[in-house]
């Protein structure tokens, strides 16, 4: 471990499913609980929800709710673990929410940034803060009420996190604002009343329609029919999807679910996509997007992510060769191997483990964080989208960023940042991504960046 500041790291050693053993961690002291699957188990869930059982049913407890955060792989299994945890425990699906954020990232360039921005803590969070001088006036109204935070919802009094709700919703006394800021005390009102809008440069252009999409998946483990299917929510009618892996049993999986799929068909190649004549035979060209998956199922970590940067560079080069133009998303395993995976100038990586585990700490920080994480990642409601600039405002214009959101707003959107295409290979510059900018300061946009905004569609 690195140097972990002012938190000291305690470990000791038992079954987690012992109450005796459970004794020794003082689980009536603790902030939080987290409970992970173990890692060699044929099912992981089912050792999670007796840990779960062993907490909520220890007869030495405390009487006050516990804060526990537990990990779960199967949609199924979320019933019985809500009887057991009750309102003391909220539940992370991982897996479907790694395969929503490979499913939403393959369409849009620059989106795991985003993720990982709002989900680490390094730069700007998702904070819940009550502000009483805002009651009475509209959703729409406060978006343009903070200077260095950025409004995505509200949360009614008593009820459910909302993002992007109606623009003429009333704040009520008592309902808190969802906001990006980079620290809790940094959700503070603006007070002006100016906020220099440029009218002018405001560009009410109609989406172009959406169009059928060819998506190549390369590769094969258990997040890949998730994958398809989260895919689906997305395309439009006419859309294809070709599965392309090492593993025979997986057409088979692939034909079993096309009758589910409304959006695209999807058909299955047997192949190797480390090997560059596999690779040459798809006609590349009709994919506009890419997704490498790892082999996490059937490999140890490096040996998964070694063959998912032989598979990259065959593609880079064959891009660069070619002149093909697609995006590339990939899943990584190990984040140490993502700086060497950005030689070969893919879009986006998906780092599985660590979207996970940054997930499960926020929501070990706020509980209602998961509801609003949850809602994120569905594609039904508002999700995070990056939309084409000059959708919003002209190009070429500076403008500030107020009148970006003002933009978004007339369209029933909140706008929560941009990215410049020009940084978009840049790591040091977040690959060009900027999540909650101040609003008064000026930026340029070009034909080819984009606005990072949370809307229905």
């Amino acid at each position: 471990m690195p140097h972990t500041g002012r938190t000291r790291i305690v470990c000791r050693n038992g079954c987690p499913i012992d109450l005796t053993d459970l004794e020794i961690v003082s689980l009536n002291t603790a902030k939080a609980i987290i409970v992970l699957p173990p890692t060699e188990s044929e099912d992981p869930d089912a050792s999670v929800i007796k840990t779960l059982l062993a907490i909520t049913n220890n007869p030495h407890r405390r009487p006050e709710p516990y804060h526990v955060v537990a990990e779960l792989h199967e949609p199924k299994n979320l019933e019985v673990a809500r009887m057991v945890g009750r309102d003391e425990v909220e539940l992370v699906l991982i897996r479907d929410m790694i395969s929503r954020v490979i499913a939403q990232t393959c369409r849009q360039s620059g989106l795991s940034v985003v993720y990982t921005e709002l989900l680490n803590f390094e730069g700007d969070e998702i904070y819940f803060q009550a502000e009483p001088a805002l009651v009475g006036r509209t959703f729409g109204e406060a978006l343009g009420a903070y200077e260095d935070s950025a409004v995505i919802g509200l949360c009614p009094k008593g009820g459910q996190p909302r993002l992007n709700p109606p623009m003429d919703t009333r704040v009520e006394p008592g309902d808190q604002i969802i906001a990006i800021s980079e620290d809790d005390d940094t959700v503070r009102l603006s007070g002006l009343t100016d906020l220099k809008i440029n009218e002018g440069a405001i560009v009410s252009r109609p989406p172009a329609p959406p169009a059928p999409e060819h998506t190549l998946i390369l590769g094969w483990n258990k997040r890949a029919l998730a994958v398809v299917r989260e895919l689906d929510s997305y395309v439009a009618p006419g859309s294809a999807v070709t599965v392309v892996a090492d593993v025979p049993e997986a057409e088979d999986e692939v034909a079993r679910l096309q009758p589910l799929l409304k959006n695209q068909t999807a058909t299955f190649q047997l192949g190797d996509a480390t090997n560059r004549h596999t690779l040459d035979s798809l006609r590349l060209p009709a994919f506009k997007h890419i997704v490498v998956l790892s082999y996490s199922d059937a490999l140890d970590n490096q040996e998964a992510d070694a063959q998912t940067l032989i598979t990259l560079l065959h593609l880079r080069d064959i891009a660069e060769r070619s002149g093909y133009t697609f995006s590339i998303v990939s899943e990584m395993l190990d984040d140490r191997n993502r700086a060497l995976a950005e030689v070969t100038h893919a879009d986006d990586f998906i780092v599985s483990d660590m979207l996970a585990s940054l997930l499960l700490a926020q929501v070990a920080e706020n509980k209602e964080l998961n509801a609003v994480f949850a809602d994120i990642f569905d594609p039904e409601g508002s999700e995070i989208y990056l939309k084409p600039a000059p959708d919003y405002v002209r190009p070429g214009q500076p403008v500030n960023y107020y009148t970006v959101v003002e933009s978004a707003r007339r369209r029933g959107q909140v706008a929560i940042g941009y990215r410049l295409k020009a940084l978009a290979n840049d790591a040091a510059q977040a690959y060009g991504v900027v999540v909650n900018p101040d609003k008064s300061k000026e930026v340029t946009f070009g034909e080819a960046d984009r606005i990072i905004v949370v809307a229905e569609e």
